[in-house]
């Protein structure tokens, strides 16, 4: 069956993000590693994280209705992906605390100035109908860059014990190749938004402009973001239990391999039933996940569980961004898309901290659980919400 509505821009943007991804993965595993070993400490590397995350999560919204106002969206692409590809080598050039800092911020401003005009980009090459196949190709193609990248990272420490500054170096071949396939696009031209470009600290500010069906969707999706805390803890949760660094880097790749495989197939059953079913499957998934960890000692069970959170990163990650984009007028798919995406990253990094805490006074099992719950009513909102329709 040819695929026609993969069309030669959607194709190209999912070898950058595929590339890109594969240069960030390869840092993911040694990253706290490599802090530790020039002297960052725990908190100062929560700190480090902290300032990052919320640099992107800002900037999504901002860049993103820029990008409608100009009619544009190939530019923030580029230049987006550009500077996530220059932050790796910098990391190998100096060891001081704040060329760390600005690095890692300069890696995820590129984010924040790419993510709302490349999904909305992707949306403006679809129709309704195929969104979620297209949504869930590109997840596809970008999560398969995370199975590849922590392998290369585990081969390269295999061979190079703690050389992590030349895999520094190493990581700027694939961001070089995204930058290479970013030029190669090509987009149409499009009407711009008539709406002014909001500041920067007002980034946010179409939420007060959107459909109310858009505000009801992504309002339930927030309050699912602020529980669903970094996959980093469930990683720690397995090293707690016994499973050695390598064994728990190995359910990540198979997490993501999982996810990969899954993408397409969820955003092809999104387009045939509807949005709205797979992410509430998705979300009864993510559900069991967190109440199974919460008792997993052995192996075979972090293995299935990791398996089925793929299955449900699959159903939501692709999914919610097709559905988003089909709750907003298009001339407004930035803005929309770099709102959701950036009170995500916010929302993520409230659920991070409040899991941190909880871990620490209560537990794992209520940090798991809490959040396993939470995800069971937002399924439930979502199955029952009769969605507004917007107002002229």
């Amino acid at each position: 069956m040819r695929m026609k509505y993969l069309t030669r821009t959607i194709w190209l943007l999912s070898l950058v993000s595929l590339f890109t991804d594969l240069a960030s993965e390869m840092l993911y595993p040694i990253m706290p590693l490599y802090l530790r070993s020039i002297g960052f400490s725990v908190v100062l590397i929560g700190v480090l994280e902290g300032v990052a995350e919320a640099t992107a999560g800002l900037s999504k919204g901002y860049f993103g209705q820029w990008s409608d106002r100009l009619g544009r969206r190939l530019p923030f692409v580029q230049w987006g992906y550009g500077l996530s590809a220059l932050s790796k080598p910098m990391l190998a050039v100096l060891a001081a605390p704040w060329w760390v800092f600005l690095a890692r911020t300069l890696d995820r401003l590129g984010k924040g100035l790419r993510t709302g005009a490349r999904d909305a980009l992707l949306s403006d090459e679809t129709t309704p109908e195929t969104k979620g196949r297209v949504f869930g190709f590109h997840r596809a193609m970008d999560t398969f860059g995370a199975v590849l990248g922590p392998a290369v990272a585990l081969l390269w420490l295999a061979w190079r014990p703690g050389d992590y500054r030349l895999l520094f170096l190493l990581a700027f071949l694939p961001g070089l190749a995204a930058i290479a396939v970013t030029l190669l696009v090509r987009e149409q031209r499009r009407e711009p938004s008539s709406r002014p470009v909001l500041p920067f600290w007002a980034s946010f500010g179409y939420w007060r402009q959107a459909p109310p069906a858009y505000r009801q969707v992504v309002g339930g999706l927030l309050i699912f973001a602020l529980f669903n805390s970094s996959d980093a803890f469930l990683l720690l949760l397995a090293r707690e239990r016994g499973l050695s660094d390598a064994t728990v880097i190995g359910l990540y790749i198979f997490y993501n391999l999982v996810y990969a495989l899954a993408a397409f197939p969820a955003g092809y059953l999104s387009d045939r039933f509807g949005p709205r079913r797979m992410l509430v499957g998705g979300l009864l998934l993510f559900g069991i996940v967190y109440a199974g960890v919460a008792m997993a000692h052995e192996l075979w069970a972090f293995g299935a569980l990791f398996g089925l959170y793929g299955l449900y990163a699959a159903a939501t990650e692709g999914v919610s961004k097709a559905w988003v984009s089909n709750l907003c007028a298009r001339p407004d798919t930035g803005a929309a898309l770099g709102t959701f995406a950036g009170l995500s990253s916010l929302a993520a990094l409230v659920a991070s901290s409040t899991a941190g805490l909880l871990w620490h006074w209560a537990g794992p099992g209520l940090t798991f659980g809490l959040a396993g719950v939470v995800a069971g009513m937002v399924a439930l909102y979502l199955a029952l919400a009769r969605l507004r329709p917007a107002t002229t």
